[in-house]
This record gives structure tokens, C-alpha cells and sequence, in this order.
């Protein structure tokens, strides 16, 4: 969205109880992704800068197809102006880490949540995951791999959010 971010916010706040949050993203196919998955969910997508692209380049667009112009989006400066303005509750807070301890099978149901990730290659900032280290899920995964792609586990996650909040398919859209 362009404009004023808590102008802009405060329209949609009561419309999306469901908003997905990258910090720092670096790669634009995934974050594109991750935009056609949020309109698909009718979910806001966050961008905390910096980001490894510029969201006006035809690689994110070309991602999220001919959507990305319908995506509710917010850019940040950094996290904290992002709190200072969406003023989300601790427990609407959700991040998300292989080094999480708890699973997302047991993610709080909540009015309104905030998913969180870090970047593809750092994950969340240290200061950030030690702040709201008692929020701090993960996703099980074998020892075959490394991790997921971002844009994977935004899709899992997002989606499983909505499944444990009761919502009937009718009432999302």
C-alpha cells in the first residue's frame, strides 16, 4: 500500500485478522510467492527492510503473477516502527525458526495473528527472536534437509493458522 502506514493499517486492521511478516526477505520469487499466497488467504503481507530487491521489479511481479497489485502490503523501515504501529498483542506474535521449540501444531488461536519469519539465509534477527523467545515455533522437518523454502513455510503456516482458528471456508472469503 502506499502512503501513510498507519493510516493505511488502521483501514484494514478489522478486515485481515491474518497478516504475514518477512523480515529482511532476499530472494524476490519467494516473496511474490508468498504475496499471491496472502491474497489467496485474504491475509496482509509485512515487509521489514532492508530487502534483498526491489518490490517494484519485474521478478516480484512475475511471481505473484498478475495479483501483486491486489496484495495488501505494508513496507517497514525496521521492526520496531512495525510494533510502534500495528501494536499487536504478545501472543498474536508468532515467529517461526528451526530452532523453535514448540510445533506449529499447537500455534495460540488468536483474533488476529502475526506470522513471522526471517530472512532465507539469517532467519530471524537475534535481538528479535531473544525478545519473543517464548513465541518462537517451528515446523518439524527430517534431517534430510536443511530447512523448507520461505515461501513453503508461509504456505504451511498460514493456512494451518486459519484451520485452528475454526473458520469456515464461507467466512474467510
Amino acid at each position: 500500500m502506499q502512503g501513510n502506514n498507519k493510516d493505511n493499517f488502521s483501514k484494514v486492521s478489522e478486515t485481515y485478522k491474518r497478516h504475514v511478516v518477512l523480515i529482511s526477505p532476499e530472494i524476490h520469487w519467494n516473496t511474490g510467492n508468498i504475496g499471491r499466497t496472502c491474497l489467496g488467504a485474504k491475509a496482509c503481507l509485512h515487509l521489514i527492510k532492508p530487502l534483498g530487491f526491489s518490490i517494484k521489479s519485474s521478478e516480484v511481479r512475475r511471481a505473484g503473477l498478475d495479483y501483486w497489485h491486489k496484495v495488501k502490503l505494508f513496507v517497514w523501515d525496521n521492526f520496531d516502527d512495525f510494533c510502534e504501529i500495528v501494536m499487536p498483542c504478545e501472543n498474536e506474535l508468532i515467529l517461526f525458526s528451526k530452532s523453535g521449540k514448540k510445533s506449529f501444531w499447537n500455534l495460540p488461536v488468536t483474533r488476529r495473528c502475526f506470522l513471522v519469519f526471517g530472512s532465507e539465509t539469517k532467519g530471524i534477527p537475534k535481538e528479535i527472536f531473544d525478545r519473543f523467545k517464548l513465541s518462537v515455533y517451528k515446523i518439524p522437518i527430517s534431517d534430510e534437509i536443511r530447512c523448507l523454502n520461505l515461501s513453503t513455510s508461509v504456505g504451511i503456516v498460514l493456512y494451518e493458522s486459519i484451520r485452528q482458528s475454526g473458520v469456515d471456508e464461507g467466512d474467510l472469503f
